[in-house]
């Protein structure tokens, strides 16, 4: 769980590998990096998030290439974030002293990290001290593939043989003469490290301690803009900060996660590149953004879908993060995979998936761009192509809820009519009907206020298995569970507590669970995906259940089940996509933007509903 003071603890490793509890992200709005306890960067992607990493270390520790920076036998070590900033600082012990290592990915002095601007300086920091004793400090640069260094007044040039296209400057405090290095420092002594790429100036003063300053003053401004009191306020702080590590802030988008291919579970094939963005992911994520007061990230995730989907000749799932279409998906056989669970991939193949609920996430996008909680927001307009276009979503969905597709979850077997994907085209037509009447647009505003609450009565009707008494995954029926039936009520498809949807959240809580508070997504023997072996249990879906005993005011038991799943963050305050129900461990893409959304909604709503106020 989150700890702001948390103590020393051993380095572990399992295959050569870190757990991902043991990793720290750090970002500057355009890529991330991961940290790891053990002074090393496994995991960097440069120059933005979807490039080839340089660094990936993560997938294959042997060959993947790292950059680290440690004391020579080293015994244990700890991470924490400077507080309300993504700088983070990592104390490790060797046998003979202690070192602290400060790592960021600075942004420019004076950075106004609310602007639609890039604000990186395309520079990550390593900056170390000893703090007590004496260290042999080794520093060992490697990217994937190697490269050609040559040696500059002002440091070191690297041309990585993988990637032409990066001139990598590396200076230095105490200059090296090679990528690998070890300095010999007492107490009080400093070793600078900077990595720039992009362009540079290789003559400007060196000065990291500045550059550090000024990456966290910009972090403490923009933290300036929070609103929220209530449950876990300290962790919401941090949730916050994590979703805007994963924020491209010059084109607005949201990636899912900074990764690639982390297994769920270990050992399996369900290894998958998460590193675009979804609209599904935007439309949660500026839900929970707006509601503790970071409008202008919601609003640019916003603009971010609507220009997307203008752009592009039919509407994606996904999108890369400046609004393109998501590279095919390849394996790459030379990297055996993390705790050798292979394969690893590059590109996503659900991107030209039929996922029905993608209308319902567009207009519900569109929806909160026009309006505030208390009525429309001033100025916004819908210009007339942008209206025709949505209103051509609106009536796809009217009649696209009965055919097959791969819904939420992104199933690779044959489609199937989900419940799920129905209720998102439910609010396709709610929402479309919305801005009409709000607005005066022309439209079949009528038409599909009449189909959206035709829509819904079909769900309650057909999806429900009276023997099993609950909602089913599909539309046929058939009593299959799918803990997405929990998200229908905060899309405002129905009330949380309408019978029928009562007795499905206390089906998805008794047969989806995979013990303390956890839940799988689905069963794979009732609901087979295409793909061999099970998977772990989905954070999101927990929050879900927490936010459904909110809304049914069963606050005491929301409020339990929500502190259950906020003690199982690292200590850093950082969740995966999912966690083995077995051990407890990780597993999945991390940090995974859903689960930090989940942290921040849940708690929203758990607020609101202790002092009375509207959800």
């Amino acid at each position: 769980m989150l700890d702001p003071d948390p103590p020393f603890r051993p380095v572990r490793r399992r295959e050569g590998y870190l757990p991902l509890e043991d990793l720290g992200l750090i970002g500057d709005g355009t890529t991330s990096a991961l940290v790891g306890l053990d002074g090393s960067i496994p995991w960097m992607c440069l120059p933005r998030f979807d490039s080839e990493p340089l660094f990936c270390g993560l997938l294959d520790h042997a060959r993947g290439g790292h950059f680290t920076l440690a004391p020579e036998e080293l015994v244990e070590a700890r991470q924490r974030y400077e507080p309300d900033t993504g700088v983070l600082t990592t104390e490790l012990r060797s046998t003979t002293g202690l070192v602290r290592v400060t790592d960021a990915l600075t942004v420019r002095r004076g950075a106004d990290l609310t602007d639609d601007l890039p604000a990186g300086r395309c520079e990550l920091v390593r900056s170390a001290v000893v703090l007590a004793g004496h260290v042999r400090l080794r520093v060992a640069l490697e990217p994937r593939g190697g490269g050609t260094v040559r040696t500059l007044f002002s440091g070191l040039e690297l041309r990585p043989s993988r990637r032409p296209d990066l001139r990598l400057h590396l200076r230095s405090n105490r200059p090296p003469a090679d990528l690998r290095s070890i300095h010999d420092l007492r107490q009080g002594d400093h070793l600078d490290l900077v990595l720039s790429w992009g362009r540079f100036h290789r003559h400007h003063r060196f000065a990291a301690d500045a550059m550090l300053a000024d990456t966290a003053a910009a972090w403490r401004r923009w933290m300036e803009h929070f609103d929220y009191s209530g449950p876990q306020e300290a962790l919401v702080r941090r949730a916050a900060i994590t979703l805007k590590l994963c924020d491209d802030w010059g084109n607005g988008a949201l990636i899912a996660a900074p990764t690639s291919s982390l297994p769920a579970p270990i050992g399996g094939i369900r290894n998958w590149d998460y590193r675009y963005a979804w609209i599904r992911d935007a439309a949660y994520a500026v839900f929970a953004l707006r509601r503790i007061g970071f409008t202008g990230e919601a609003d640019a995730f916003l603009g971010w879908v609507l220009d997307a989907v203008e752009q592009s000749r039919t509407p994606r799932i996904m999108y890369t993060i400046d609004g393109g279409p998501v590279p095919d998906e390849v394996e790459d056989s030379e990297l055996e995979g993390y705790r050798r669970s292979d394969p690893v991939r590059w590109g996503n193949g659900a991107a030209d998936q039929r996922q029905h609920d993608l209308y319902g996430e567009i207009l519900d996008c569109s929806d909160q761009w026009l309006r505030t909680d208390q009525g429309l927001r001033a100025g916004r307009q819908v210009q007339p192509a942008l209206w025709a276009r949505l209103a051509g979503l609106a009536d796809t969905a009217e009649q696209a809820w009965r055919q097959p597709d791969q819904g939420i979850w992104e199933v690779r077997s044959d489609g199937r009519a989900f419940t799920y994907s129905a209720g998102m085209c439910q609010v396709a037509l709610d929402r479309a009907a919305a801005i009409s009447e709000r607005l005066g647009l022309p439209g079949r505003t009528t038409a599909w206020r009449a189909s959206a609450d035709r829509l819904r009565r079909v769900i309650l009707e057909e999806s429900w298995d009276e023997d099993a008494q609950t909602l089913s995954a599909h539309l046929d029926g058939g009593g299959a569970l799918d803990a997405s039936l929990l998200a229908l009520p905060l899309r405002q498809v129905m009330p949380a507590d309408h019978p029928r949807m009562a007795a499905t959240t206390a089906a998805i809580a008794k047969r989806l669970s995979a013990g303390d508070g956890l839940l799988y997504r689905y069963l794979h023997r009732e609901s087979s995906d295409g793909l061999s072996g099970d998977e772990g249990a989905f954070m999101l879906c927990s929050f879900w259940l927490a936010d459904n005993l909110t809304a049914q005011g069963r606050l005491d038991e929301a409020e339990e089940l929500y502190a259950s799943l906020c003690a199982r963050t690292s200590p850093l305050g950082l969740l995966p996509e999912q966690i083995d129900a077995t051990s407890g461990e990780f597993i999945g893409n991390f940090p995974q933007a859903f689960s930090h959304i989940g942290i921040i909604a849940s708690s929203v709503n758990l607020a609101r509903a202790k002092t009375g106020a509207r959800t």
